[in-house]
C-alpha cells in the first residue's frame, strides 16, 4: 500500500504563487514516477505534470508550461509542484499520483495510487 498526502493549497490572487507538496509512505518512493493532476468543478481530471524516478525528466501540460515546476526529493519521499503566475483557470483540486507500472504518463488511468487532493483557488 501507498499513502499520498498533499498539502500547500489555498487561496491566492492572480499572478501569485503556491507550492504544493505530496508526501509518500508505504513503498520505496524513489522507484516510481510521480504525477500531478487537477480537476476543476464539472470537468474531468487533467494531467498537469510528471517526473521520472530520479527527476531526470519532467513533462508538463501546455497550459502550465513555463509557469509550473515539478520536482522531487527522494530522501524526503516528497514530490513538489511549484506554481507561479497563477491564473483563475488554474483553480481546481490538485492531486498527486504514483505510477507503479507502464502506461501513458499523461493519463490518470496509468496511475495506481492517489492522494486526497488539495484545493487551489485563484481569484481574479
Amino acid at each position: 500500500q501507498v499513502q499520498l498526502v498533499e498539502s500547500g493549497g489555498g487561496l491566492v490572487q492572480t499572478g501569485g504563487s503556491l507550492r504544493l507538496s505530496c508526501a509518500a509512505s508505504g513503498r520505496t518512493f524513489s522507484m516510481y514516477p510521480m504525477g500531478w493532476f487537477r480537476q476543476a468543478p464539472g470537468k474531468e481530471r487533467d494531467f498537469v505534470a510528471r517526473i521520472t524516478l530520479s527527476g531526470g525528466r519532467t513533462d508538463y501540460a501546455d497550459s502550465v508550461k513555463g509557469r509550473f515546476t515539478i520536482s522531487r526529493d527522494n530522501a524526503k519521499n516528497t514530490v513538489y509542484l511549484q506554481m507561479n503566475s497563477l491564473k483563475p483557470e488554474d483553480t481546481a483540486v490538485y492531486y498527486c499520483a504514483l505510477q507503479l507500472g507502464l502506461g501513458s504518463a499523461y493519463s490518470d488511468r496509468s496511475y495506481d495510487y492517489w492522494g486526497q487532493g488539495t484545493q487551489v483557488t485563484v481569484s481574479s
